[in-house]
């Protein structure tokens, strides 16, 4: 997600929108055919022929191969339930109730009423409309609803004790009041919480000062719009680009529009542009583009763009994301993958020395702030699944992102380190490519041994948790397919991925299965990139039906909405319904392109050669040609007829090419002509599954020896974790804790009648009085001079650049053994979901580092609000430890000059 810059408005290039001139079709050197009755594909919701796809009614046609039209009409306002469940936020955090407890109204017009409206709703208490809904009864189109809430004990427990406890327990203080707003399942309405704010229509205001606040909301506004375009037709000059023809009209127009959006997505300034509705360069968008295609179609936009992205002391930018960014998020280097695919097209050893330096430099610090000795892997958050709720549980704040360890971002970081390892033998530093190496067979042994289920036949997700992390079981499409196309798993495992990973019906979801409660964005949706590569994954291995079902998924969008959209709707194929979308869409065009030159015709790209695997379904058989395709110091058409993946003869310009590789040093205008076998791979299977919502996540209570939990729907047992560990299973709401003589965390997990899991609940520490200790820190620096509340002891200390660069802390050890160590803070800088002005520190105990400590944002100007750090886990004998807290030329944030919090207390924890 681009977080607030794509809600601060609507931003739309003149570029996108200016007119063009149509120009004439170029015509094909393909023999036109006779259109076929038949289809060439089909599934159980849309069939694909040579020059159209239909879905139900809607029809997408090409007219000829620069010419779409589309009949396709959005369902989204459709049949919607006038249920609508809403609750309160207090400066965009779900802090009313806890999850899954909901405020219940049914917006259905009752005769004499006049407009829809809530009583009262006193904050924090729970109200259910009980009024029956009728059958066949839907949300009327464009119903307004005034939603009204009671602040008025809130405001009295400001004005006697300066703060209300919220039903966490945590103190809201009258000074960090700032907004309220209602979040729910109904559009306008929002579950996503952390961009609340920037939907000014969702706050509530008193404007007569009796505690009431109201707003009102329009519910199932209906667009004039109900589909992207009726008629696409080719207007800019793409002549300069590879020009392709096939045997399939539609797929041949489909090429056509994903080049000249490829040519519109470039900006005046000579960069990528992410899509028509989000300007800028995104880290990610732009990288995860050039490898798919840009770096072989556009490389010195690609390389201008890169370039966007360094900072000023040479490190790569990471994308503003959770908590301040670097280093809950550390997904940045895939730049590093992507520059290493424009050496490869380009051969250009300028670029090679320009880029080597700050990749391994930003390495360099990511060994230092995000590497897990413990594991091997790279803590921080998904790669480009960057919305929190989407897809954590709600419970998990930035600083348990920062420790969680995701599949895709790791692997992400075994390639980067590959890419260095391979630059560094290039430029003659053998021990850094030595080092770099090792470093990759590090990441990819933690990923084969911490995350490979066995009995799913797939890599999990993510480790998460805090003392102690489980594996999150659920299917993670991205890090599948990197896992794959980046050597990770073995061949033998990369086929088992691409046989059993969940594919729904309108393609991969970016996660499977769904997490209750939240709209469809990364959850509950296809992200065309992701679905690029996961055919690129599909082809490596030979798996015909996967890689044949992901052109398809690729194509089916593009040819009903005659644009490239970012996303859609997974359970349904929709454009609309997804909580933020874009036509244009960089990575999703380049994922049209990319499938065509590395996945059909099997481009692999090398330091000194190109070398051709070609892959065409036996469904598409035929002859197609690229023509005018680039290759450094050559143009080739290159001519591929058959089918299959083996290729029975090769040449160029009529002499056999050997090893399907053209050398680096061509020159000069040349014909490959590659034909292949008519041999269809050995069949594999697919994991075809329907649309699954797993079970809610328990919230659970400790009182009297016994956990505690509300039921959870859909959940026919629970699974009790202790310390990460299997430690029982129930069936009831409850459970008996045995007795222990050391520090223990539990977390329950629902599991439905499928077996599918919730996420684990948020850890709960059994009797941690015991085994905790708490150091002020006001005495170890100087004592912080802003207001803020809540803090214990007698103050608190400000870390800053300029202030306490380095704390001295003296902590007594009372017996030798294993403890967790982490910090009280407060940092205001900025909201919890965009911004990057994550504070980091590097723990010392003399000249060992034992770890980073991270305090990212808690939200704007909300310096009361208290929460922890990362906790570090180190060894400690019995005695006095003196601690340093510093900050070190590796801890600089993404901002470059603030990187502050407040530091209430130290905390040490004994484990066992």
């Amino acid at each position: 997600m681009k977080s607030s810059p794509r809600f601060a408005g609507v931003l739309v290039s003149i570029g996108l929108l200016s007119s063009c001139q149509m120009q004439k079709p170029t015509s094909s050197t393909v023999p036109q055919v006779v259109m076929p009755a038949e289809s060439i594909w089909q599934s159980e919701v849309y069939t694909v022929y040579r020059d159209s796809l239909r879905q139900g009614v809607a029809v997408g046609k090409a007219v000829s191969r620069t010419e779409l039209t589309s009949t396709y009409q959005s369902p989204a306002n459709e049949f919607q339930s006038p249920v609508v469940n809403f609750k309160f936020s207090i400066n965009g955090k779900d802090n009313e109730m806890q999850p899954g407890q909901d405020h219940v109204f049914v917006a259905v017009p009752q005769e004499h009423d006049g407009m829809l409206q809530t009583p009262p709703i006193l904050f924090g208490q729970q109200y259910v409309d009980t009024k029956p809904v009728p059958a066949n009864t839907y949300l009327a189109p464009n119903t307004p609803l005034k939603i009204r809430l009671d602040m008025r004990t809130m405001l009295a427990a400001f004005e006697k004790q300066g703060y209300y406890t919220l039903y966490s327990g945590q103190k809201l203080y009258k000074a960090d009041f700032k907004h309220v707003f209602v979040a729910g399942n109904t559009a306008p309405l929002s579950w996503d919480f952390d961009n609340l704010a920037n939907k000014p229509q969702l706050e509530l205001k008193d404007a007569d000062g009796d505690g009431i606040y109201e707003a009102t909301v329009v519910l199932n506004a209906h667009s004039d719009v109900k589909t992207t375009a009726r008629n696409w037709k080719q207007c800019l000059d793409v002549t300069g680009l590879p020009q392709y023809a096939s045997e399939y009209p539609l797929l041949d127009a489909l090429y056509n529009l994903a080049l000249e959006e490829a040519k519109r997505a470039v900006e005046p300034d000579g960069t990528f542009r992410t899509g028509k509705e989000w300007a800028g360069v995104w880290t990610r968008d732009i990288s995860y583009s050039i490898i798919l295609a840009q770096a072989l179609l556009q490389p010195e936009v690609a390389k201008t763009s890169l370039l966007r992205k360094v900072s000023k002391d040479g490190r790569i930018i990471q994308d503003t994301g959770t908590g301040g960014a670097y280093p809950c998020s550390t997904d940045r280097m895939i730049w590093a993958v992507a520059a290493w695919e424009i050496y490869k097209v380009t051969g250009e050893e300028d670029w090679l020395r320009q880029v080597y330096p700050i990749i391994k430099q930003s390495i360099e610090d990511d060994e230092h702030n995000a590497y897990d000795s413990a594991t091997g892997l790279i803590r921080g958050e998904s790669s480009f699944l960057d919305w929190r709720e989407q897809t954590y549980p709600k419970w998990m704040q930035p600083v348990d992102i920062y420790q969680s360890e995701n599949l895709g971002t790791n692997a992400v970081h075994y390639q980067a380190n590959q890419v260095l390892a391979q630059m560094a033998e290039r430029l003659g530093e053998p021990t850094v490519a030595t080092k770099h190496r090792a470093l990759a067979q590090r990441i990819g042994q933690g990923i084969n041994q911490y995350f490979w289920q066995e009995q799913q036949g797939y890599y999990g997700q993510y480790l998460y948790g805090r003392k102690y992390r489980v594996l999150s079981p659920k299917a993670e499409a991205l890090g599948e397919a990197l896992s794959i196309l980046f050597g990770v798993a073995d061949e033998s495992r990369a086929k088992t991925v691409v046989a059993h990973t969940p594919i729904m019906e309108y393609g991969i979801p970016c996660i499977y299965p769904q997490i209750a409660g939240i709209p469809p964005y990364h959850n509950n949706a296809v992200w065309p990139f992701v679905q690029s590569y996961w055919g690129l994954a599909a082809a490596q291995v030979g798996n015909e039906a996967a890689f044949m079902e992901s052109l398809m998924a690729v194509s089916r969008p593009a040819a009903l909405f005659l644009t490239n959209k970012e996303n859609f709707v997974a359970s349904n194929g929709d454009f609309a319904g997804t909580q933020i979308n874009s036509s244009n869409m960089l990575w999703s065009l380049s994922g049209t392109l990319g499938m065509l030159y590395k996945g059909v015709f099997g481009m692999e790209f090398q330091p000194d050669q190109l070398v051709f695997r070609p892959f065409v379904p036996q469904a598409l058989q035929g002859s197609r040609k690229l023509t005018g395709f680039r290759y450094r110091q050559a143009v080739l058409d290159i001519q591929l007829t058959g089918y299959g993946r083996t290729i029975r003869r090769i040449t160029l310009d009529g002499q056999p090419l050997a090893g399907a590789a053209v050398p680096a040093t061509l020159q000069g205008a040349h014909t490959i002509l590659i034909e292949l076998a008519n041999e269809a791979p050995p069949a594999m299977d697919q994991h075809k599954v329907a649309h699954h919502v797993a079970p809610m996540t328990p919230t659970v209570r400790h009182a009297s020896g016994q956990l505690s939990w509300a039921l959870v729907e859909g959940a026919v047992a629970y699974q009790i974790l202790r310390n990460g560990q299997l430690g029982g299973r129930t069936v009831t709401t409850s459970f008996e804790v045995p007795t222990s003589t050391t520090y223990t965390e539990y977390q329950v997990v629902a599991v439905d009648k499928d077996g599918f899991e919730s996420f684990a609940s948020e850890p709960l520490a059994i009797g941690p009085e015991k085994y905790q200790q708490t150091i002020e820190l006001e005495k170890a620096g100087t004592r912080a001079k802003r207001a803020a509340k809540g803090y214990t002891g007698t103050g608190f200390v400000e870390i800053s650049k300029t202030q306490n660069q380095t704390l001295t802390v003296r902590v007594p050890v009372p017996a030798a053994g294993l403890y967790a160590i982490d910090f009280r803070y407060a940092n205001g800088n900025g909201p919890i979901n965009t911004s990057n002005k994550c504070a980091i520190r590097t723990l010392r105990r003399g000249g060992q580092q034992l770890g980073t400590v991270v305090l990212p944002q808690r939200g704007v100007d909300e310096w009361s609000d208290w929460g922890y750090t990362n906790p570090v886990i180190v060894a400690l004998e019995k005695g006095t430890a003196v601690l340093q807290l510093t900050l070190e030329p590796a801890n600089e944030n993404m901002n470059g000059e603030v990187n502050q919090a407040m530091l209430d207390h130290l905390r040490l924890t004994r484990l066992p």
